[in-house]
């Protein structure tokens, strides 16, 4: 039997949002911390909210990194934060890309990752945050229930911004997203 699911969960994009986005990260040295990351995950832990990051890797699909390189990076976010007081309770990503693997159930906005997510650590998505910067990383508040948080970055487009602004929240970083979803 699966525990209830009445916990708070923030789903966290990984690239651009909790570290820089280098495009394809391989190495493990590559991973750089977004400024006040960490201050936003403890932030979430200290309010027994879990850090929950969910992350399309289409660089596995597109043979441009491993599986083993992407655990690498994976375990190197999970030690930086680490190193500054802050704990991610649980990754998952998604490998495939559609103009190679076909369509999947995993990669965002799809709801593969947050429902087995759920089922792993009783999430309450009525009670939960969906935070990126990519309109596909907040969307999934739409099908599950929730509150998305769009943090623009030069790389968003602008449109994704508009729909963004009309049915979800708009912040600046993610320390914001954080504040406003911990007061709500």
């Amino acid at each position: 039997m699966s525990e209830p699911r009445t916990r708070r969960a923030a789903f966290l994009d990984r690239d651009g949002t909790l570290i820089t986005d280098v495009h394809f990260l391989a190495d493990p040295d590559g991973v750089v911390m977004m400024p006040n990351a960490d201050a936003a995950v403890r932030a979430l832990n200290d309010a027994g909210v879990l850090a929950i990051v969910v992350t399309n890797q289409s660089g596995i699909a597109r043979g441009l990194i491993t599986e083993e390189q992407y655990q690498a990076t994976a375990q190197r976010l999970l030690d930086v934060f680490a190193t500054k007081g802050a704990r991610i309770d649980g990754m998952y990503h998604c490998p495939h890309f559609p103009e190679v693997t076909g369509p999947c159930e995993c990669r965002k906005p799809g709801t593969l990752l947050f429902r087995r997510a759920a089922a792993e650590h009783g999430i309450d998505f009525m009670r939960s945050a969906y935070i990126g910067d990519r309109l596909r990383d907040v969307q999934p508040a739409q099908a599950l229930g929730g509150r998305g948080f769009l943090i623009p970055v030069a790389s968003t487009p602008p449109t994704e911004r508009d729909i963004a602004a009309r049915e979800f929240s708009v912040v600046d970083t993610l320390g914001e997203a954080v504040r406003v979803f911990l007061a709500s």
